[in-house]
């Protein structure tokens, strides 16, 4: 979706259809947020085969929708494609599952992912990331939306214990889950390209959990250490393991790219921002912090009201879906003045709702903040120019907000 709204209009709320697929592709969602914001905290809309939703769109009311798991609830689905049907994983799949079982079964892996943890494995990712970039530095066309899907698996592949060879396979099974309808990912329809890369997905796992208990040992991967899980004093079963490695793979795989290549192209439109980026690395981690507000990649989250809640000046009935716009929060103006406007200096970007709030707050987030950062310092320190060579395509999906295509040429930065 675009980044940078486009001139504002008359918006007729009750004529919104946020499920509206060329919204995201070739439309424009930020005025009407806008106007959500500002007249409908609280918007109600029924799809046309008797589906219906409430959205919230205020940084505080996605802050507590996403963070009282006792209001709203995980367990029958996160995201908007579940919408209408429970999640058949509700209660075992991480993603869809409330405390205190969430978080017994995330703290261990927690422990994995802290920032002292990960900073070990610094020296790797940067070793991957220059070699990532490479192939830029020779001044021909370079898609970075499409080569980056797969960067989150070269850095990550090692980490969670998964062989090179299954990399690109896994990133096409994780972005046909979260982006069904997008033509690049599509394989029949909507439903079932759903359903075999769920299925393919947790196969794999369960694959992967079978050959390791075969083979015995310990090893200090990610989805090794879900072996070792006891929630509630028992061992997990190989279908819960599958069940949470699916939701791992998902997490690992499908933002970082989107914010790479939105930032970038933030970047490629404020030339200003990247000379002063330049200029100075230590701003790179605020960098890293207003790349994820202004690219929200996972633009929204869904729960469901588990009694009658009163919020944003209106009522969500008990059992209502209710999704949470994350896209939208990290441009409410009560808390990022001139939010659309890409500001490496923005004294607040660290309040970017990106990561989410609560319970599942994302995992990874310390693993993503060093990959993008080190992904900037590297591009800032390589780069001395990055200009656009043709349209960006955007992704298909009404849930994560990117890009399948942004073709750049970079030129080499050339040292006195």
């Amino acid at each position: 979706m675009r980044l940078t709204p486009g001139p504002g209009r008359d918006i007729d709320l009750d004529g919104v259809d946020l499920f509206d697929l060329d919204l995201y592709t070739s439309g424009d969602p930020h005025p009407i947020w806008d106007v959500m914001r500002a007249k409908a905290p609280l918007h109600h809309q029924v799809l046309p085969d008797g589906r219906q939703f409430w959205s919230v769109t205020r940084y505080e009311d996605v802050r507590r929708v996403l963070s009282d798991h006792k209001e709203f609830t995980s367990e029958r689905g996160t995201v908007p494609t579940h919408l209408g049907e429970d999640d058949a994983a509700a209660g075992v799949l991480m993603t869809s599952t409330d405390p205190p079982r969430h978080t017994e079964v995330r703290r261990p892996l927690g422990s994995k992912l802290t920032a002292r943890a990960v900073k070990s494995w610094e020296d790797r990712i940067r070793g991957t990331i220059v070699r990532f970039l490479e192939p830029a530095l020779d001044g021909e066309t370079f898609d970075l939306a499409e080569k980056a899907l797969l960067l989150p698996a070269m850095v990550t592949g090692p980490l969670l214990g998964i062989p090179e060879k299954d990399w690109e396979e896994l990133v096409q099974l994780t972005a046909m889950v979260t982006a069904p309808s997008d033509p690049h990912f599509l394989v029949g329809n909507e439903a079932a390209t759903l359903a075999i890369s769920h299925h393919e997905l947790v196969t794999y796992v369960k694959d992967w959990v079978r050959t390791r208990r075969a083979a015995g040992g310990e090893d200090d991967s990610l989805l090794h250490h879900l072996m070792s899980v006891r929630p509630g004093g028992a061992p997990l079963t190989d279908e819960e393991i599958a069940l949470d490695g699916y939701s791992i793979l998902l997490g690992a795989n499908v933002t970082t790219p989107h914010t790479v290549s939105g930032t970038v192209q933030a970047l490629i439109e404020h030339p200003e921002q990247f000379e002063k980026a330049a200029a100075d690395l230590s701003l790179v981690p605020n960098l890293v912090e207003e790349g994820l507000r202004w690219t929200s990649a996972a633009c929204n989250f869904m729960r469901y009201a588990v009694d009658d809640v009163d919020i944003a000046g209106g009522t969500i009935p008990a059992r209502g879906a209710v999704v949470a716009w994350i896209g939208s929060a990290n441009r409410d103006e009560s808390q990022f003045p001139d939010p659309h406007t890409f500001d490496i200096t923005r004294d607040n970007a660290k309040r970017q709702a990106a990561f989410g709030f609560g319970p599942h707050f994302c995992i990874g987030a310390p693993l993503a903040r060093m990959t993008l950062r080190i992904f900037f310092e590297e591009l800032l320190q390589r780069f001395g120019s990055i200009e656009s060579a043709g349209e960006p395509q955007h992704l298909r999906s009404y849930f994560i907000a990117g890009m399948t295509h942004l073709p750049i040429v970079a030129q080499e930065r050339r040292t006195p």
